[in-house]
């Protein structure tokens, strides 16, 4: 169960409980969902119904899958599951399944290009994405539980399993060099796994990315060894970890089919993909970084109007400046002005570190590791300047170069900035940044030449410095 605070294009979770009943053990051998399971999830359900009606919840989706959709006892469980929910389930067909797993990466992922696939644990749905054309898309009976029985829990027949389910899907062959979307809690674990195994710099799953042939090697070994022998095998719950050698065979085996260029992991996916379905078309349009770090403005800075105004000073002053942006340079960098002031109310001499750790770790959609990195940085030397003392080497090693200098220039533009406007609103458009005579003009207008100051000058002069210019000045004009 997730409660959202809003039908929102960035989805702000309240509250999130999760209840692992194995509806779909044994569906693939009786052909009915197990006694003991259909118990641990009706009082899960009843729990599920006291909390939404503890916290107000005004608008309540059900939805059942792939156990409850084969089970001979599926439409008994839903008739019990509404009496205690008093809202309707709606039991998805595996057509829907794949939609709505390819709409939640549709929500999560900036112009995704590839194939989705959705891990349950009665079947695995792999879809043609393509920005928001959803293409073809197929259920298959290869959900971790459901082949685990049928092979008997030996992997090598699970393998075999799973090459044959997928030998004559032909149209997978479309994914080939484009991303992988992994979603499902299986693949989730695997990736958090592979994350801790490699000592990786940020613990954030949502978009974390596995090139492809490591992964196929990754997963040989996770099929193929004693659970117990492997490394850090301790970061993925009890519950979980029968089924990890299992969803590998899968993942190795639509690897081997599809020969996508990457794998990325997915936090939404069937669930946020309903989200999707229900926004109203000018909604699903929005850019979700966007709309999280309005947010973000709204609740943490002094002015989010101040934030916006820099969107547009600074779209000016990388102009006159000749700095060039790719495009998502430039969502970036729009992203990174509402950010720069939700530090304001901590200590001064850890503003930098703490909007740091809050980007980095964000519960942000729509962006990767190394887009994080840049929002992180240059929030980070807004406040701190270049002092790379308390800079985290963790979040440097996801940015590149080139996002690493555009991070660092845009912060000393911005403490150029805010020693002007104060953080207020209607006065940084009052003023310009560029580069005349080989020098960097800071360019006031009349009415606000009193806040010239010895801290501007220094601000200005370090810019300069910083890109190569010999003398920085200020011009009232």
């Amino acid at each position: 169960m997730v409660v959202y605070e809003s039908l929102s294009r960035a989805p702000t979770t309240l509250f999130n409980e999760k209840i692992l009943a194995g509806l779909g053990r044994g569906v693939g051998a009786s052909g009915r969902l197990a006694d003991e399971s259909v118990a641990m999830a009706m009082a899960a359900l009843v729990r599920f119904r006291k909390l939404c009606d503890q916290i107000g919840v005004s608008n309540i989706r059900v939805l059942a899958t792939a156990a409850v959709r084969d089970a001979e006892n599926g439409a008994d469980f839903i008739q019990a599951a509404e009496s205690v929910l008093r809202e309707p389930v709606n039991v998805l067909s595996g057509k829907d399944e794949a939609r709505y797993s390819a709409q939640g990466v549709m929500s999560g992922f900036w112009r995704p290009d590839g194939f989705v696939g959705d891990l349950g644990g009665g079947s695995l749905e792999l879809v043609d994405l393509k920005g928001k054309e959803i293409g073809q898309g197929r259920t298959f009976p290869l959900g971790g539980i459901r082949l685990e029985e049928d092979s008997g829990g030996d992997v090598a027949v699970a393998s075999k399993i799973a090459s044959q389910a997928l030998e004559k899907a032909d149209w997978l062959r479309e994914g080939e060099g484009r991303d992988f979307y992994a979603v499902g809690g299986t693949w989730r674990s695997l990736a958090r796994l592979h994350m801790t195994q490699t000592g990786y710099s940020l613990n954030v799953i949502d978009h974390y990315v596995i090139p492809a042939s490591e992964a196929l090697e990754f997963c040989r070994v996770i099929a193929h060894s004693e659970l117990d022998t492997i490394d850090s095998i301790e970061v993925i719950s009890k519950q979980r970890r029968p089924l990890l050698p299992f969803g590998a065979v899968v993942l190795e085996q639509v690897l081997r089919k599809v020969r996508p260029r990457r794998i990325v992991l997915s936090a939404l996916g069937v669930r946020e993909g309903l989200l999707y379905d229900m926004m109203a078309p000018e909604d699903r349009d929005k850019d979700p970084l966007k709309v999280a770090c309005r947010e973000l403005a709204l609740l943490r800075s002094r002015s989010p109007a101040h934030c916006e105004e820099l969107i547009v000073w600074t779209n000016k002053v990388f102009e006159d400046l000749g700095i060039e942006e790719s495009e998502e340079e430039f969502r970036l960098r729009k992203a990174a002005c509402l950010l720069t002031d939700i530090g304001w109310r901590a200590h001064p001499d850890y503003r930098g570190a703490q909007s740091m750790a809050v980007i980095s770790n964000a519960a942000f959609i729509g962006i990767d590791h190394p887009g994080r990195a840049y929002l992180a940085l240059a929030v980070f030397y807004r406040y701190a300047g270049l002092v790379e003392d308390a800079l985290s080497p963790r979040i440097r090693e996801l940015a590149s170069s080139r996002l690493m200098e555009r991070a660092r220039i845009l912060g000393c533009v911005l403490r150029v900035a805010y020693l002007i406007s104060a953080a207020m609103p209607g006065i940084i458009l009052r003023t310009s940044l560029s580069i005349r005579d080989k020098d960097l003009v800071l360019q006031l207008d009349g009415g606000l030449a009193d806040l010239d100051g010895v801290r501007v000058q220094k601000r200005l002069s370090r810019l300069a410095k910083m890109l190569g210019l010999a003398n920085a000045r200020i011009e009232v004009a």
